[in-house]
């Protein structure tokens, strides 16, 4: 009889793509934006909130879920990966430009970076949003800080810019689900090398 490999088979390579770092970062945002969704939501929706009740204590973890909001990007900073993903993030190319033109007309994708215009664009936008929050939810929390007109003004923006973020986070929620290689990636740091070819085929080939 033929003698079996002493050697069992070696799994294939998988292509490094997220560090510790920037998956702590991506992790703690989603867990500090998932706190304020979920109490914006039980301080507005009726139905939420006689189910929940405790107002005071759902204001309280609201107001310092949305304040923590920034702190995980700022310690993020002190990463390398981190600060160069995020210069790969604020740089839009050609290739960027053709990836939202083949959306728009619903057409092949072409080769994509390391972070596609879809991603970029929704990121940016996110920093934004998170950004405006932040100031009118401080002048929500602190009434003397301006005058009635003001404050006024900031919980209008408030309440419609949360409601936008949320109907934009469930969407980002359905594309995760949808790609299960992707949630892989920010799960463990690495994805398969045809994923990457497939779906970022120039931050492939660089790499």
């Amino acid at each position: 009889m033929r003698r079996l490999s002493e050697h069992p088979p070696q799994a294939p390579v998988r292509v490094r793509r997220f560090s510790r770092a920037e998956r702590w970062v991506h992790r703690t945002t989603a867990a500090l934006m998932g706190l304020c969704v979920a109490t914006a939501a039980c301080l507005y929706i009726p139905q939420f909130a006689e189910l929940v009740g405790r107002r005071a204590l759902v204001v309280t973890v609201h107001e310092w879920s949305g304040l923590l909001l920034p702190a995980p990007f700022l310690a993020g900073l002190a990463s390398r990966a981190f600060r160069g993903d995020l210069r790969l993030m604020n740089r839009f190319g050609a290739h960027d430009t053709a990836w939202l033109r083949s959306v728009l007309r619903r057409g092949p994708r072409p080769a994509a970076g390391k972070f596609n215009a879809g991603q970029k664009l929704f990121a940016g936008w996110l920093a934004g949003a998170v950004l405006v929050m932040l100031g009118t939810g401080l002048l929500m929390w602190f009434t003397h800080l301006a005058p009635l007109t003001w404050r006024t003004s900031s919980t209008f923006v408030h309440d419609w810019l949360a409601l936008a973020v949320g109907v934009v986070l469930a969407g980002h929620v359905g594309m995760a689900l949808g790609d299960p290689e992707a949630r892989r990636g920010m799960r463990t740091g690495s994805v398969d090398p045809g994923w990457a070819e497939r779906e970022h085929a120039l931050w492939r080939r660089k790499d």
